[in-house]
């Protein structure tokens, strides 16, 4: 299981494919990731993420057990 110490900030985060979701603003709380808003895919928003769907976390790139479509099915935007 992944923790959050294990992850940083302006960290690249990607979908299980491998293809590219975000990076990592911060924590918003003990179990949701905020991501920048910045990201071409977000929108202008900031995005939400639980640190339920991080698999891993390999040189400072978090893996998400998700799809990006899934990703972007199921964030929430704040």
């Amino acid at each position: 299981m992944v923790t959050k110490a294990q992850i940083l900030d302006h960290a690249e985060v990607v979908d299980k494919n491998g293809d590219f979701v975000g990076v990592v603003d911060h924590f918003e709380s003990e179990d949701q990731i905020k991501l920048v808003k910045k990201a071409p895919n977000a929108e202008g928003s900031h995005h939400l993420i639980p640190l339920a769907w991080v698999t891993n976390v390999d040189d400072n790139k978090v893996i998400l057990s998700k799809t990006l479509q899934e990703v972007e099915q199921e964030w929430k935007a704040v």
